[in-house]
């Protein structure tokens, strides 16, 4: 079959090595003029960053995708596993490292905040619980199609539907299990891996800390977007062809059936159409005449970002690959984010790829990648909100480091939700799509497939089974497998 993909997001490319390893012939086409959309990067003086998403965790889902195409990985995608997996920061002089290691993580919580490691434990263990019962089914799989629903694994979960922590939310989980309240936070902070309030998500969403614990948190080598770069060249070699600054102008439809994309200059027959963009532009902008799914359009979105990448004249030996730096009002910063503002103490994360790739900064520099959590793009003044924050973060970073951080920044870039949305289709900069801040949000995504127009798919953080970069994958193993 002829296959056409609009979006070469990174759930794009894994769409298009899944379908020209069966055979098929495959079309990329992107409007920017590289690909990975938000999984790209950012090069500024002498500083490289990453420009969107800094963690890596599942990369088995990457390994997944050489192993279909029959290439081996060797040589071509590296990584290692972190030994710590963030350093934690707070106003009071309080420092955590999260070891990889569950016991070393207890025994640090034990030495720090004085709460016995078994309380650590029993989290992370039902962590691991809910996701064995719940993550092969609700996060590979559509949730879309009957055949889903009348397996029995699936029967046997939905059984334990009321150990699952789904009417519960995940503060309430997280104060159960944990005994002081800055790791409640730490524990809290794993909602915001989609975007989502922890005060309000369901507790099932406590399966989180399992990926990291369990599983692992890794670097890739040549940092993350060595991902998009190593699965791009593997589309090439398995014979995707790919089209920068190209925009798609229209999904052309006839007789309820996708048959080809319209671009700038010419009509392109598919016999398949698998969409990687935001899907509320993709119906708006390319399905116009179309009937839209107007209830799932309409979902509150997820939460945005606002970043700063900054080259610093110095290096920071307290500092790892991934840190956080904690806001003392943990809940307001959310209720503000909820009505729409930025807490004027947010909780900062900086991600330091130099730490394990030194080519990322000058000798005897860092590239920080300095990122809050911001509500998406409601007309807000971006321009004096920005100003204001990045005095904010500076103030508190330097109090919490006790340096003087403004004076070593030697160059700067920002990006907020409205180039958030410019570059990556991203409807209002919303960083996951759909808000999983309702306890059935997992279930009113967007399908992987059209009901209502045949050979049309869907992948991407729009749709389920969400955003990130495990999600997006397996967006993209979901669409292989309901592919008629």
């Amino acid at each position: 079959m002829r296959i056409g993909i609009i979006g070469a997001g990174i759930a794009g490319i894994a769409s298009a090595i899944r379908m020209a390893s069966k055979g098929h012939q495959v079309q990329v086409f992107e409007a920017n003029a590289y690909p990975g959309g938000k999984l790209s990067e950012v090069r500024l003086a002498n500083y490289r960053f990453d420009a969107g998403p800094s963690l890596f965790t599942m990369p088995m889902y990457v390994e997944e995708l050489f192993q279909i195409a029959g290439v081996s990985i060797k040589g071509r995608f590296e990584y290692e596993r972190l030994p710590i997996v963030c350093n934690y920061f707070w106003e009071d002089s309080t420092r955590l490292h999260a070891f990889a290691d569950k016991n070393d993580f207890a025994k640090e919580v034990a030495t720090k905040l004085g709460v016995a490691p078994e309380k650590v434990r029993q989290s992370l263990a039902d962590s691991q619980r809910k996701y064995e019962v719940t993550g092969k089914i609700f996060l590979e799989k559509s949730l879309h199609k009957i055949s889903t629903w009348t397996n029995l694994k699936v029967l046997n979960a939905m059984l334990k539907i009321p150990s699952l922590d789904l009417f519960t939310s995940m503060n309430t989980v997280n104060e159960r299990h944990l005994a002081h309240p800055k790791l409640v936070q730490l524990f809290n902070r794993y909602a915001t891996y989609n975007g989502s309030n922890p005060y309000k998500a369901p507790g099932l969403l406590s399966i989180i800390p399992h990926f990291e614990y369990e599983i692992g948190a890794f670097f890739p080598k040549g940092g993350m977007h060595s991902i998009t770069q190593s699965l791009y060249e593997l589309a090439k070699e398995k014979g995707v062809v790919f089209h920068f600054n190209t925009k798609i102008k229209a999904i052309k439809t006839q007789n309820g059936k996708a048959e080809a994309l319209q671009t700038e200059t010419d009509d392109i027959a598919f016999d398949r159409i698998i969409c990687n963009m935001d899907v509320f532009h993709a119906y708006k902008q390319l399905l116009p005449n179309e009937k839209h799914p107007t209830r799932i359009l309409k979902q509150p979105k997820s939460t945005s970002a606002l970043i700063f990448y900054w080259g610093i004249q110095r290096q920071f030996p307290e500092l790892d690959v991934h840190n956080i730096f904690f806001s003392d009002d943990y809940k307001a910063e959310f209720e503000q984010l909820e009505a729409g503002r930025i807490f004027d103490d947010p909780t900062v994360y900086i991600n330091i790829t130099s730490k394990l790739n030194p080519s990322d900064a000058p000798v005897a520099c860092e590239n920080w990648f300095t990122m809050i959590n911001v509500p998406y793009n409601a007309g807000q003044d971006w321009d004096t909100l920005i100003a204001q924050t990045r005095e904010h973060i500076l103030a508190k970073l330097s109090r919490i480091l006790q340096t003087d951080i403004s004076k070593l920044i030697a160059c700067e870039a920002i990006l907020d939700p409205r180039t958030i949305e410019s570059r990556t289709q991203s409807h209002l900069g919303s960083l996951y799509g759909t808000s999983s801040n309702n306890r059935m949000a997992a279930f009113m995504r967007h399908p992987n497939f059209s009901s209502r127009i045949q050979h049309l798919y869907f992948c991407g953080g729009s749709v389920h089974p969400g955003g990130g970069i495990p999600l997006c994958l397996l967006s993209a193993k979901i669409v292989s497998e309901v592919m008629d």
